[in-house]
């Protein structure tokens, strides 16, 4: 259980809360302060104006009306203190320069007055001036607007303050805050949930790929993983389920590789072992006739097991990178009909008839290398004669199809099955067919067109038997 979960904690899920929550965290957190220092300093300037107002309006009543001596100021202020009908909410101050309160809605006369900012730079500038922060005698939170009285002959003769406590603002900061915090929690916890949600469903399909392909790599090829959505999760079940099925045929195709390369080695080495053994034990009393046979015998068993050695060994320089071709301007008709004709002398013996279809065509020379050119000639009509040689009958032909040089050549027997069409050039295939071979002699084909840039084709003919296409450009890429 630890060590899943911290698999887990370092996998996908570990990723996403470390980055998606903590992105979400971070803007919740950003939104929650701005919120509250808006709204703070929504409140704040709203009070602090309305003091302002109440303070610049008390003071002009006081410098228009009340001039004509000190008493009559002090009997003022008492009498505005007394009939202040705010007290509340806030309380009203006048403060000598002295800093002793005159008269107060609130505080006891004489009484010095707890000097902060406001009333200081009021006196000094002449002009309004706001306080926020705690009571020096109280340590309450207030906020204080102190506006100079001016008496008629320009003298500053102290200030008229209002004072409120912000202790009811704060709480309604504070709540709004609270407020704004749990919408954040509750949008956190929504994206955690929502998030777990998400992440379940692309955890529990992607171990389930991940298993089985574990099991794939551990030699279980062929089995399929269930498609659950029809999402890229669905799409890379697929991927794997086709990738196991064709591990699964090319592990198919290999085994039986090796199984027809045994019988087929096993078969032409029993021959020439049987008639070497023969030929020994004979001695001088085996008839010439019968001689000759076996030697015929083992000699053509012998080119046989030469030409799989050599597919074989060319397969693998083609596996291992070490395929080379020797590219040269090079007479492909010449080489082509040399080809045909030569191997349609052999084709005789085996009561083949090879045709060869010619044409006006003026091909010209083309960058190739002739003898691996040769080398894929022979190779298809050899399988023609092996796979369709019972139609008694092959065309061959080369002509000039705009800008490139196409080869076809043509059998008659039974042709291939559609579903195998596909998979004929394939290493190691053999399909359906009975006739002896390795497999991968259309393999080595296909490599050595592919690297002249050119294109083989395998498709069935109309009327039956099987047609080959080798497509060559006529000027190197």
């Amino acid at each position: 259980m630890e060590v899943s979960a911290i698999k887990q904690t370092k996998g996908l899920k570990g990723r996403w809360l470390r980055n998606t929550l903590s992105i979400v965290l971070a803007i919740v957190l950003l939104c929650v302060t701005a919120l509250s220092a808006t709204v703070a300093a929504y409140y704040y300037s709203n009070m602090e104006a309305g003091l302002r107002s109440k303070a610049r309006t008390s003071t002009l009543f006081f410098e228009t009306y009340v001039g004509q001596s000190y008493h009559e100021y002090y009997q003022s202020c008492a009498k505005f203190t007394q009939t202040f009908d705010a007290k509340d909410v806030m309380e009203i101050q006048f403060i000598d320069t002295n800093y002793r309160i005159v008269s107060s809605s609130y505080s006891p006369l004489s009484a010095m007055a707890e000097v902060t900012d406001d009333i200081t730079e009021a006196i000094e500038t002449r002009e309004l001036s706001t306080y926020t922060g705690k009571n020096p005698a109280t340590g309450e939170r207030i906020m204080a607007v102190s506006s100079p009285l001016i008496y008629s002959n320009g003298e500053v003769i102290g200030v008229l303050r209002y004072v409120t406590s912000l202790k009811l603002v704060d709480r309604q900061i504070l709540t709004f805050t609270l407020v704004i915090s749990l919408v954040g929690i509750m949008l956190l916890l929504i994206v955690y949930g929502s998030g777990r949600y998400y992440l379940k469903s692309i955890l529990e399909p992607v171990s389930e790929i991940t298993a089985t392909a574990k099991r794939i790599a551990a030699g279980s090829y062929g089995i399929q993983i269930q498609r659950h959505f029809d999402d890229e999760i669905g799409e890379l079940a697929d991927t794997i389920n086709d990738m196991s099925i064709k591990i699964s045929q090319s592990e198919k195709m290999q085994s039986e590789f090796v199984s027809s390369v045994s019988h087929e080695l096993r078969t032409p080495l029993t021959a020439i072992s049987g008639w070497s053994e023969t030929l020994l034990s004979a001695g001088g009393s085996v008839e010439r006739t019968e001689a000759k046979r076996g030697l015929g015998i083992i000699l053509r068993e012998s080119k046989r097991l030469t030409g799989m050695v050599e597919e074989l060994l060319e397969f693998t320089r083609i596996q291992d990178g070490r395929f080379n071709l020797n590219i040269s301007q090079s007479d492909i008709r010449a080489d082509f009909e040399d080809t045909v004709f030569m191997y349609g002398s052999q084709l005789q013996q085996e009561q083949i008839e090879l045709v060869y279809l010619e044409n006006d065509d003026d091909i010209p020379e083309i960058p190739c290398d002739p003898a691996r050119m040769r080398q894929v000639f022979l190779n298809i009509l050899d399988n023609a004669a092996k796979h369709g040689g019972e139609g008694g009958k092959i065309t061959a032909e080369i002509c000039l199809v705009q800008d490139r040089v196409v080869i076809r050549i043509r059998d008659f027997g039974p042709g291939i099955p559609e579903d195998e069409i596909p998979l004929v050039k394939k290493r190691f295939y053999k399909g359906s067919s009975k006739a002896r071979g390795s497999g991968i002699g259309l393999a080595v084909c296909e490599e050595i067109v592919s690297m002249h840039s050119g294109e083989l084709t395998l498709s069935n003919a109309e009327g039956g038997g099987t047609l080959v296409t080798i497509s060559l450009p006529i000027s190197a890429r």
